[in-house]
């Protein structure tokens, strides 16, 4: 049996890279961005006005000039009309491109239109109300960095670059697999010793967040069922996520088979609370194999410590560790690393704060909805006291 730490670094040693590929930008948000997306040009691309108004020549207002005869009406998106006279100006609107003849701009607000002519009203600061030419970014500059989750935000930078089409990291092709006799579809009524099955839409749903469609399977306890159906699903996917058939039960045949299909063990059971018999290891052609134990709440703590953290560095997402102060007492006197289940909340220092919640083991998944974390308490460490901070693994907040 091996520690937590030990676990993770095996886990971390099996980072996979996927490939990439180019999807089309209405397909993109959710995906991993696999390269910097550039200005193709200055931005903004030319000198617009932040305000309705007049564009004058500074010049002419530094000469005393306070009444401008309007030459035209400038629209966004029009070709830019110049003034070739000191008391001339152009009505121009929020956006449109400012002819270089032209260097300050005065909102209606602050000016009087009459027959034709504005008066200015105020004092006039040069280059004022304006947005210069590349004064945001320069051609080829970056304006999204690679390894990160396109976002609206990312997709709407896109789109005003022309980048209709995105490099984006590949997906893994995954399987869920859940396993035993005793499970039953959700739509069907289970008899007074059968359980319907949760976790696979479980876990499933924590992937779609990674825009990863994971196929869903069940096999029941039969060896040689089992055998061949891992030996088909290790050629078609490259990652099994499996719950169930790990432990020391007659009927736990997932080891068994495992070792006969020579698929490699890198390790089995871990000094931890919930989750204690999780197996992993991978095939000869490098697939990897996820085995949690069957109860659901082992099932969700080994997602979310494990294989979550093993996808982001796959999909080379910027890592992110999190903490939270204790708010309770909490005694475990176990020779296990033990993840609690915690509420989350913020106080007025701004600190999270995490309050952990009475539960009656791996099996008790009621408590799931109302809590927002796993909470990971040192194995080194029996007791836990309020104001400690420890690391925290979010599911639900």
């Amino acid at each position: 049996m091996i520690s937590v730490q030990q676990a993770e670094n095996i886990i971390f040693s099996q980072i996979r890279d996927f490939g990439t590929e180019d999807i089309s930008y209405e397909n993109a948000l959710g995906r991993i961005l696999a390269e910097d997306i550039l200005a193709d040009r200055d931005l903004p691309p030319f000198d617009r006005p932040t305000v309705d108004g007049i564009a004058i020549s500074f010049k002419s207002y530094e000469k005393g000039v306070r009444n401008f005869t309007i030459k035209a009406v400038q629209a966004a998106g029009e070709a830019p009309v110049f003034i070739d006279e000191e008391n001339n100006c152009v009505e121009i609107m929020t956006g449109a491109a400012l002819h270089s003849s032209m260097d300050t701009v005065i909102r209606y607000e602050d000016i009087l239109i009459n027959n034709n002519v504005a008066n200015i009203n105020i004092d006039v600061k040069k280059g004022q109300n304006i947005h210069l030419k590349g004064r945001d970014k320069k051609v080829g500059e970056i304006l999204v960095k690679a390894n990160q989750v396109i976002t609206p935000s990312i997709l709407g930078i896109a789109a005003s670059v022309g980048k209709t089409f995105l490099k984006v990291k590949k997906l893994p092709r995954v399987a869920i697999i859940s396993t035993g006799d005793e499970m039953v579809s959700p739509d069907i009524t289970p008899t007074p010793f059968q359980l319907r099955r949760s976790n696979g839409i479980t876990i499933q749903s924590v992937l779609e967040k990674y825009r990863i469609s994971a196929d869903w399977l069940h096999w029941n306890d039969d060896l040689e069922l089992i055998k061949k159906e891992l030996s088909q699903c290790i050629d078609r996917y490259d990652i099994l996520l499996m719950s169930g058939g790990v432990s020391m039960g007659k009927f736990d045949y997932l080891p068994k088979a495992c070792e006969e299909l020579g698929i490699e063990k890198l390790f089995h059971k871990i000094k931890q609370r919930p989750g204690k018999p999780f197996w992993f290891g991978k095939s000869r052609n490098e697939k990897l194999i996820f085995a949690f134990p069957g109860n659901p709440v082992s099932v969700f703590m080994c997602l979310h410590r494990y294989f979550i953290p093993w996808l982001e560095k796959s999909l080379e997402i910027p890592e992110t560790v999190l903490h939270a102060v204790l708010q309770n007492d909490i005694d475990f006197p176990f020779p296990l690393q033990y993840f609690a289940q915690v509420k989350l909340s913020v106080n007025r220092s701004g600190q999270v704060i995490a309050e952990s919640v009475n539960t009656n083991g791996s099996g008790d998944f009621s408590h799931l909805a109302e809590t927002h974390a796993f909470i990971e308490l040192p194995l080194k460490k029996n007791e836990f006291k309020k104001g400690e901070v420890y690391t925290i693994w979010k599911y639900n907040f």
